[in-house]
């Protein structure tokens, strides 16, 4: 199920929500209606916190069925919330720490920011449980918001080069098409959350935005 949202006004629902296939932490203050349709498309839990007094929740967290990863600013509350779904947590020490933005990943690979260190890249294995690789998409190192991965398939930046497309379909296990959001908006993890059940989508995205979105995610199997 698809639904086109706004979070308070905000079409950018990529950078307040984040998802997995049971569970979507995301930003206070959103009305009930809106909830409701969020849990709805997705079909999961949702959970509502911030993160160092922030709402830009899907930029600070990243996690797909297994574990989660955090940015370091985050307090022991916040910490104990995610905790207690049952994820494996992990808090990013590393200078490139928005979680969210620098971390693409499903239940099948993990790919980071170029910069990121060997031994997070070793930490981050241990915590989501998949292989973590080093990439960009469209020579964008922030891969988590560049593209939008589930276990059914992959949306990212147009111009993605053809070696990048190839690792990231590899890497995911998924096919990848190039989309947009938001009418025109290359970055599709600003305006885009989604697991293989459903997906909430910037209210300003177009219908043929929205039609690339369905055959990239592989809702029109």
């Amino acid at each position: 199920m698809f639904e086109l949202l706004d979070f308070n006004e905000n079409p950018n629902v990529g950078i307040y929500c984040r998802t997995n296939e049971q569970i979507a932490f995301l930003q206070y203050t959103l009305l009930k209606s809106v909830k409701k349709r969020i849990q709805a498309a997705l079909q999961v839990e949702l959970i509502e916190l911030s993160i160092a007094d922030s709402t830009i929740i899907g930029s600070l967290l990243t996690m797909n069925s297994q574990g989660a990863v955090i940015t370091w600013s985050a307090n022991q509350q916040t910490i104990k919330a995610i905790k207690k779904q049952g994820l494996r947590l992990m808090v990013i020490e590393d200078i490139l720490n928005a979680a969210g933005n620098d971390i693409l990943v499903n239940d099948h690979g993990a790919m980071v920011h170029p910069k990121i260190k060997d031994e997070t890249i070793q930490e981050l294995h241990e915590t989501l449980g998949v292989p973590v690789e080093r990439g960009t998409i469209a020579e964008q190192d922030i891969v988590g918001m560049a593209a939008v991965v589930t276990n059914q398939g992959c949306l990212c930046h147009p111009k993605i080069t053809p070696d990048e497309k190839n690792h990231l379909e590899q890497l995911f296990n998924v096919e990848a098409m190039i989309g947009t959001v938001n009418h025109g908006d290359p970055m599709i993890g600003t305006g885009l959350v989604a697991n293989s059940k459903g997906a909430i989508i910037g209210r300003n995205t177009t219908g043929i935005e929205m039609g690339r979105i369905e055959e990239a995610l592989g809702f029109l199997k």
